[in-house]
């Protein structure tokens, strides 16, 4: 196994001696708050807002290898015609890291895949332009009635 692992951190200990000196009690109870915050923020956050960008709490070291976060938001719909105004300045994204839905007929569940501007035979599929979401449906694809869009981007400013 290599030794040039990144995510060696972070690890919270699960007990912890506190001597009987105040003084050294506040540096202790100081260290652990900074431990705690490092840990925890260290975590996917699980909060998926609609039509609202949550941070996320992953992180990519893309640029000169320093921590990006990313920004994840959630769209529902209830109709696949109509663009949705999906808010998100694309002239400042880095990176769109993540774009994947859920559909239903009304009985089943489909996946809602992030394609192309070419509709899929059988499928329903969506893109971004600059302003919107697209959705697209390919010959066949079954009737539509509910759905859910994630798209989690990594901003450059």
């Amino acid at each position: 196994m290599s030794n040039n692992i990144v995510n060696q951190v972070p690890y919270l200990k699960t007990s912890r001696e506190f001597p009987p000196d105040i003084d050294k009690i506040a540096v202790i109870l100081t260290r652990s708050y900074v431990e705690i915050a490092d840990a925890i923020n260290l975590r996917t956050i699980g909060i998926f807002p609609i039509n609202r960008p949550a941070v996320t709490g992953n992180n990519f070291f893309v640029f000169q290898n320093k921590r990006q976060q990313t920004l994840r938001q959630v769209y529902t719909f209830t109709s696949v015609t109509a663009p949705i105004p999906h808010q998100i300045i694309l002239h400042d994204v880095a990176y769109i890291v993540a774009m994947y839905g859920q559909w239903t007929d009304g009985t089943n569940w489909y996946g809602l895949i992030a394609g192309s501007t070419i509709a899929i035979v059988g499928q329903r599929s969506f893109y971004l332009d600059p302003t919107n979401i697209v959705f697209l449906a390919g010959a066949g694809a079954p009737a539509f009635v509910k759905g859910i869009i994630v798209i989690e981007w990594m901003s450059q400013v």
